[in-house]
């Protein structure tokens, strides 16, 4: 057992020295007056559709396009970052450079800029890994407060259905100044888009001295949003120009995350939190009368029976002593869930204590995901344990055959939608598709890390002896008397997932808004409440509806404990269809796959996670009550 902590501990240390390194690995970068500096690019993002790369338009491009470094994080989040033709000097305001001209569109062009602007795709910029956004004012308690919406659009359409492309782009870009020296750091990156139908006298110089009419400094000509604007078709002449302005700022470096961050109301989430209270409050109040009251009795009085006949007039759980710890039809199976479930606990555990921290910032891109991937890699030594010690219970023998499903099935699963979902991506020739060569990393990351270890961990748990019943098993089943309408299986179960979801709704709201709208989040305080709250709820449901079930004397209780607050998951998965109805605007049919393969993974892994949650705790109230009572 030692060596399996050892081992466990090393591993999982390293994982996390790994991804604090990468999360907080952005360092300040200084600029002086002069420095030359560079826009980078990132991918074209739609919530109608899939994202594509920049260059997936005929924007203008640079001599040689140089794609960034991107951890894995970045490459299944779809981010795919080049470097632009855009280029300043920091703290020297340009004004109406010219960036390049299509002379005129063809049939190709015409259609990739419309059907961008259909689906309201939004482009992407990042200076200094700062995201580019559009200023939006918010009205909070009578105060202006400034938010960022992420990206710009590609253009608009008219009532009329005419396309026009914004063209021009008018950057302004915060600075905060060092007291000391000339030197000084970005701390916004903000932009205004417009479409103008630019006009020149004469033809035009392929050198670059042409000036425009339509947007001249000598003549104090600039750039508004009244038009013409720039149409999209075929034959149109398009110029594509920028600005760029410096402005000071009095953020300081270390806090210039929090623009972004502004888009939610911390009301509602303080609501989300009360919300679940109530609930905790409410199933703690159940637990306390049935521990405190119902069940302190029972333990009293069957300790105080001294006579066979009259333990046999008495009815309740303690008649079904004798079947309790009986092992469940299926039990590798269970213990294959429950395995996966630890897995998934400790990831998320983990996830949760590093984001909360702020070791996950925002500012690096797929921190969370890579976080997220690596924890679940090197928890599978303790699925591997904690099945293992499971199945032993269950008095099984096939240990190994067990691990391997314990190392397969859940993420087996996982990776038949996503090949399948990666394959459709490709055929959209989509930036979301994940390359071959991550999907050979993942391969590894899966059979080379996370099914050895959780071979190691099986092996440990399984050398371990088994923990011994406080009471013996009979050799006869008992039979089951017939059970009430409202303690039916189906019934208890289906009620039982209601209060684990209700307790997290609220806030599942906005986890999906940040994944389908693509809106930050980044609200791992009020996260970590509700998470320790849904684990509390999960324990007391499966505890109360576990202890009604055993009072009408059916010990079936092992897999029902686990499904009770497992049953959550479907709850999870009926919103995710109302929020697909109510909020997204998704008409296609391989987005709408993307949507629900998705969250069908997401389902299944919060049913793993809250069933195992529910069956520790029941496990746990089982084997103290029955070890509280004496038995002869």
């Amino acid at each position: 057992m030692h060596g399996f902590i050892d081992i466990t501990t090393k591993l999982l240390l390293s994982c996390l020295m790994f991804v604090q390194v990468h999360a907080v690995c952005v360092a300040p970068q200084d600029f002086k007056k002069g420095d030359p500096i560079t826009l980078k690019v990132n991918k074209l993002m739609s919530v109608k559709n899939l994202p594509y790369e920049y260059f997936s338009l005929p924007y203008c491009r640079p001599e040689k396009i140089i794609s960034s470094a991107e951890n894995l994080g970045e490459v299944l989040r779809g981010d795919r970052i080049e470097n632009s033709p855009y280029t300043a000097k920091f703290r020297v305001n340009q004004h109406c450079k010219v960036l390049c001209r299509i002379a005129s569109l063809n049939k190709a062009q015409e259609k990739a800029f419309k059907s961008r602007i259909s689906d309201e795709y939004r482009v992407n910029m990042i200076l200094d890994n700062l995201p580019i956004g559009m200023v939006r004012m918010r009205e909070d308690d009578g105060e202006q407060i400034k938010t960022y919406e992420r990206g710009f659009p590609v253009g608009f359409m008219d009532d009329q259905d005419r396309t026009y492309l914004n063209n021009h782009l008018s950057f302004t870009i915060l600075y905060h100044k060092d007291a000391e020296t000339d030197l000084a750091r970005i701390v916004g990156f903000e932009v205004e888009p417009y479409s103008v139908q630019h006009k020149y006298k004469g033809e035009w110089d392929a050198e670059g001295t042409t000036k425009l009419t339509s947007c001249d400094p000598d003549e104090k000509k600039y750039v508004t949003d009244k038009g013409p604007h720039q149409l999209v078709s075929e034959g149109k002449e398009v110029i594509f120009t920028y600005d760029v302005a410096f402005k000071a700022s009095d953020i300081r470096w270390a806090s210039r995350w929090d623009t972004y961050l502004l888009a939610t109301d911390d009301q509602v989430h303080w609501f989300s939190i009360i919300n679940s209270l109530m609930i905790v409050l409410f199933l703690s109040g159940m637990v306390a009368m049935i521990m405190m009251r119902t069940l302190h009795r029972d333990i009293s009085k069957y300790n105080q029976l001294e006579t066979a006949e009259e333990a046999q007039e008495e009815t309740g759980w303690k008649l079904v002593h004798g079947d309790v710890f009986r092992p469940p039809s299926h039990g590798s199976w269970l213990a294959v869930l429950v395995g996966t479930g630890v897995q998934l606990f400790g990831m998320t555990l983990v996830t949760m204590l590093f984001a909360t921290l702020g070791f996950l910032s925002p500012a690096n891109r797929g921190g969370l995901m890579t976080a997220v991937l690596l924890l679940f890699v090197f928890m599978g030594c303790f699925a591997g344990y904690f099945s293992a010690r499971l199945f032993k219970t269950f008095k099984g023998e096939q240990w190994k055959q067990t691990t391997i499903r314990t190392a397969l099935t859940f993420p087996g699963f996982v990776s038949v939608i996503f090949l399948t979902l990666n394959f459709l991506v490709w055929g959209q020739k989509s930036s979301g598709a994940v390359p071959f060569g991550t999907l050979c990393a993942l391969v590894f990351l899966w059979c080379g890390i996370s099914v050895p270890l959780c071979f190691v961990g099986s092996y440990f748990g399984y050398k371990k002896p088994a923990p011994e019943d406080p009471v013996r098993t009979n050799k006869i089943p008992r039979q089951v008397p017939e059970q009430p309408w409202y303690m039916h299986p189906a019934f208890s179960i289906l009620i039982g997932g209601i209060l684990p979801f209700g307790a997290v709704f609220i806030e599942l709201f906005f986890i999906l808004t940040s994944m389908w709208l693509h809106q930050f989040y980044y609200l791992f305080g009020f996260l970590a409440l509700v998470f320790v709250i849904l684990i509390i709820t999960c324990a007391e449901i499966t505890i109360v509806l576990a202890y009604f079930q055993l009072c009408s004397e059916d010990y079936h209780w092992w897999w029902r404990a686990y499904l009770t607050s497992g049953s959550s998951a479907l709850y999870l998965f009926l919103y995710s269809l109302f929020y697909f109805y109510t909020k997204l605007d998704i008409t296609k049919l391989v987005p709408a796959l993307m949507y629900f393969g998705y969250m069908t993974i997401v389902s299944a892994t919060f049913f793993c996670l809250t069933g195992t949650i529910g069956f520790f705790a029941t496990y746990t109230f089982i084997r103290k009550i029955y070890g509280a009572v004496k038995i002869d």
